[in-house]
């Protein structure tokens, strides 16, 4: 007998149509998976004749072969077993192909025939919509599919249950889920700027960055509060859109990292790796490629602490996914790419001590060790970084101080007013001012001359690249979008170049 049931597998953050072909015939015993499967494939013989075996039904002796269509991709991961179980009862008579046809089935089994939730069901149920397919999966994961609008998902806790319902003995209601026009960001419960005591301007630079979108860099002893300030930036970010929270999920959920029960992620991630993470953990890859840091960053904020202390291959490679927003990873057998518009900020220590430049304690590095350590971080990363700003240590009047200052609501409630603006401006061709293109930037950074002449001279005793220069303008774009103003006047491109410290030493 031959069976065919319909499953799916995800390809980066999409996924494409798997056609699991089961034939029972006679011979030998012997259970066989063909279609290029993995070991994790290749196990589920096991795990299929198990929880066959205990949810109550015959498991055929005879010869049973499995084909994993299209044949020429690899297959890999434990989402199989479901689909092939069912395969197996429909070939035996147990199940009627005729409603299972119309489902597209995947799951883990376990060996008592329970079913476990699976990876990158999200990206599954957008191919199952797009197709006119119902979606049948772990109950799990019933939620999280049913985001998606026109899908139709059933969630299912057991084998059992599953033949129940094709064969029309168990009624289950399709999965529903509530959608808003936004998603929201959930931002109640976040760390607030108000508990940052002090650094006023270190907070301006923080929402200046949040308005354009801009990658930051901050630079200050230790004890000073970046971690801090950098940990209250999701709070003033704008609320995510439903469709920023869908692809979001999406990457999560393909990664396995997408919390236990949530259908979607409302809040814009802020992912702050370890310095030792090497650079297949940030960017991606592997020998069957996953997302990587900057990927589970996604719409949201990267946060690397302790800047020079990560591998200089580690940060080179970030280069091409701060350009471009996404992340190519090639393999012999593949190519995928992931999505990586993310907001990079960084800390670091100004020297290998720590205390070069403060007031209070003595620094003990030689100028030769100072030039070392921030010679690990190169020219063309410093480049794509906005805005540099350095963050003193607080004083002592400054912690006393009884009132708090302003709260991340009333920052953010003018970081939302200039992202409109920009929506309205680019008319969702670019996201916000940091993604501006040169032409973007030539038609909407137009200055007046008493700015030009400043800029003119900033970048000749600076020395700036082309690429700090367009910076520059960007950053005085978003800082006039925060002031309600039409033009870029002199005093926003003064308060730009002020951010690049880094440059002007």
């Amino acid at each position: 007998m031959l069976s065919k049931v319909l499953t799916s597998a995800t390809l980066g953050i999409d996924a494409y149509l798997i056609e699991a072909e089961i034939d029972i015939s006679r011979g030998l015993p012997y259970f066989a998976t063909v279609g290029l499967p993995d070991n994790a494939v290749k196990e589920s013989k096991d795990r299929v004749k198990a929880a066959i075996k205990n949810s109550g039904y015959e498991f055929p002796a005879r010869r049973i072969t499995v084909n994993l269509a299209p044949a020429h991709i690899k297959k890999e991961g434990t989402t199989f077993d479901l689909p092939v179980a069912v395969g197996v009862l429909i070939a035996e008579g147990v199940v009627d192909g005729g409603v299972a046809k119309d489902f597209i089935i995947l799951g883990e089994l376990s060996l008592d025939g329970s079913i476990k939730p699976a990876r990158g069901v999200l990206s599954v149920a957008v191919l199952a919509r797009d197709l006119g397919k119902k979606l049948l999966v772990p109950s799990a994961n019933g939620r999280e599919a049913a985001i998606v609008e026109g899908a139709e998902v059933y969630g299912v806790e057991s084998l059992s249950e599953v033949v129940e319902f094709l064969n029309g003995g168990r009624a289950i209601e399709p999965v529903t889920a509530v959608r808003a026009g936004g998603a929201g960001s959930g931002a109640g419960h976040l760390a607030d700027l108000s508990d940052v005591l002090g650094q006023a301007h270190v907070k301006r630079a923080l929402e200046v960055a949040a308005a354009g979108g801009h990658n930051m860099l901050m630079i200050g002893p230790p004890g000073s509060g970046k971690t801090m300030l950098a940990m209250r930036l999701p709070g003033i970010l704008p609320d995510m859109t439903l469709s920023e929270a869908i692809e979001t999920t999406k990457v999560h959920s393909v990664a396995g990292v997408l919390d236990s029960g949530a259908a979607l992620v409302v809040e814009r991630p802020f992912r702050s790796p370890h310095h030792t993470i090497s650079d297949a953990g940030l960017i991606g890859g592997g020998r069957v490629p996953r997302p990587g840091e900057v990927s589970l960053a996604h719409n949201g904020v990267l946060f690397l602490d302790e800047l020079p202390e990560f591998r200089r291959n580690v940060l080179e490679a970030m280069r091409q996914p701060l350009e471009d927003g996404k992340v190519s990873i090639s393999r012999a057998l593949v190519s995928i790419a992931y999505p990586s518009e993310f907001m990079l900020v960084a800390a670091m220590n100004p020297c290998p001590c720590g205390f070069l430049g403060d007031s209070q304690k003595e620094c003990v590095c030689t100028p030769l060790q100072v030039r070392q350590y921030r010679g690990r971080i190169s020219g063309p990363l410093l480049d794509r970084i906005d805005i540099h700003c350095e963050v003193p240590a607080v004083r002592y009047r400054e912690m006393a101080a009884a009132g708090k200052g302003e709260t991340s609501g009333a920052v953010k409630e003018r970081v939302d007013k200039a992202r409109k603006t920009q929506a309205s401006r680019f008319k969702g061709s670019v996201a916000s001012n940091s993604r501006m293109s040169t032409r973007l930037v030539k038609r909407h950074c137009e200055l007046p001359p008493d700015a030009a002449r400043l800029v003119e001279t900033a970048v000749e005793r600076l020395g700036l690249s082309a690429r700090a220069y367009t910076r520059i303008l960007k950053v005085a774009r978003t800082i006039a979008d925060i002031e309600g103003e039409e033009g870029i006047r002199t005093q926003h491109i003064s308060e730009a170049i002020q951010y690049r410290t880094l440059d002007r030493q």
